[in-house]
């Protein structure tokens, strides 16, 4: 069974950090090794950034802000640029899309899929930026003229995932270059090849130096400097709930502006009037795609007692068939977990929610066979009869696992939807259209889905409830997290108030 390729788009090189214009190695000499999750092929040696290099990258982009012509570059310029970006991916599409599926063990296919959203997304930005000129505010009076305009935030550093690598940054650095920004970037370090690549697309488009700059490296190093410096401006970060906190805490000293978005547990409700083939069909693509390793994923699946027994028969049948492989195989529908460690992680979760009385039907376990052996694969898993408030209900496994709860009618279908602290996003299938509109009003979540899941668009604003994250990604709110608005009020007929008479 082919698994992953041979050697990577990004050469093996030390001098990958992209700082101040330029290609260089750590100052300490650091480098890290990326390995592909399917079967541990070396993938690229990369650079190994130090809190130095981070506090160099973030001089750099402050001058640029502070100091360069990039103050001064209109808002259609940067526009221009953005569209030159969305025409640089399409064009290295495949190379793009290669670097990501042996970085992440995604096929190939859907890598594929990402870098066409993530060319729409430079294309939606490129032709946002320049559009609002900001507003006129009635003063209530001929002498007076008052208008709120938007302005860049400053210097804002990005702190990016590892399971959709390229997509999670360009939700960052698009907007930021449409305000007029100026960036520090640090993807994760186990997937950095796209981002490399992406810097010199910018490079490539004509972004000055010093604009954006590529720290790669650990939390710890870089991502910790980014959220504590008081040069950073505002620090945008998608991720895990814990890292999240962490993050918010450290950026609360300099009351700089933070933009999180930290994924959820999302519900998927199936009532018993909805067409049974897609609803079967939407579970299995809401939790099992990617290997269940995406944000909003429906991990929950809610299903009304009636068709309980008949649905989950039918999503645990057809889980049995997924075809697991590499990037590169042609006949797998799915692929690995990112890291070993994050094996680990789903397993432990795994047998935590049996041990409080989950039903396991199937999966639950590495797949046998010598073709998976060197990869981190994890089968599809189905956890039946799951109650409420308990472990693999309240915790994210961000792996290929679904949890079944039951529920009687609409108003508990909401109750136990909604009893959750995250909320990113949902799912709701049935034939009513009332009731579907109903529920979906109800949900305490950010993105509702009717008879659908998974589809978003760059012109339609991202980000989750309650700790699923502060703020919003795509859409004209996604542009506003990087820009201030100013408020300038102009006196047309000054002359003395003699509210003080001076006497």
């Amino acid at each position: 069974m082919p698994q992953a390729e041979s050697g990577s788009a990004v050469p093996n090189s030390a001098a990958t950090l992209f700082i101040d214009g330029a290609w260089v190695p750590a100052t300490a000499g650091g480098t890290r090794d990326i390995t592909s999750p399917a079967d541990g092929s070396p993938v690229a040696t990369v650079a190994e950034a130090t809190s130095d290099d981070t506090e160099h990258a973030i001089a750099a982009a402050r001058r640029a802000f502070d100091e360069g012509s990039w103050a001064n570059t209109s808002a259609w310029e940067r526009g221009d640029l953005l569209l030159r970006v969305s025409d640089i991916l399409v064009r290295d599409r495949e190379e793009f899309a290669r670097a990501e599926s042996l970085d992440t063990g995604k096929r190939l296919v859907e890598s594929g899929y990402d870098m066409d959203d993530i060319a729409g997304c430079f294309r939606y930005f490129g032709k946002l930026a320049g559009t609002d000129a900001g507003k006129l505010v009635d003063t209530g009076s001929p002498d007076a003229i008052s208008r709120v305009q938007y302005e860049p935030v400053g210097v804002c550093g990005m702190i990016t995932p590892w399971n959709f690598p390229l997509l999670q940054v360009a939700w960052k650095v698009a907007p930021a270059i449409a305000a007029g920004d100026t960036f520090v970037l640090k993807p994760s370090e186990l997937t950095p090849s796209t981002a490399i690549l992406l810097m010199r697309a910018l490079a490539e488009a004509g972004l000055p130096a010093g604009v954006g700059n590529l720290v790669l490296g650990t939390g710890a190093e870089v991502g910790s400097v980014l959220a504590e410096h008081p040069d950073i401006d505002l620090v945008s970060f998608t991720g895990g709930l814990h890292t999240g906190r962490t993050i918010s805490a450290a950026a609360a000293p300099t009351v700089k502006k933070v933009a999180l978005e930290l994924g959820g547990k999302n519900p998927n409700i199936v009532f018993a009037d909805a067409d049974f083939e897609t609803a079967v069909d939407y579970a299995l693509t809401a939790v099992f795609l990617h290997s269940g390793q995406v944000c909003s994923a429906g991990a929950r699946l809610i299903v009304q007692d009636e068709i309980h027994d008949a649905l989950v028969d039918e999503i645990v049948r057809r889980a049995e068939t997924i075809r697991l492989g590499g990037p590169f195989d042609e006949d797998a529908e799915t692929g690995p977990l990112i890291s070993d460690g994050h094996l680990r992680k789903v397993t432990d979760y795994v047998e935590r929610s049996v041990a409080e009385g989950a039903v396991l039907r199937t999966g639950g376990r590495r797949p046998d066979g010598e073709r998976y052996a060197r990869g981190h694969f994890f089968l599809p898993t189905v956890l039946d009869e799951v109650q409420r408030g308990s472990f693999a209900v309240t915790e994210e496994s961000f792996g290929p696992v679904l949890t079944v709860e039951r529920f009687t009618d609409e108003d508990d279908a909401v109750r136990i939807a909604n009893d959750t602290h995250y909320g990113l996003a949902g799912g709701v299938f049935t034939g009513d259209p009332a009731k579907a509109q109903r529920v979906a009003n109800r949900m305490r979540h950010g993105t509702i889905w009717i008879n659908d899941f998974h589809p978003y668009l760059p012109q339609a604003e991202w980000g989750g409830f309650k700790q699923s994250g502060i703020g919003r990604e795509l859409g004209r709110a996604g542009l506003g997290e990087y820009q201030e608005p100013k408020h300038v009020y102009q006196n047309l007929r000054p002359g003395p108030q003699h509210w003080f008479s001076g006497r």
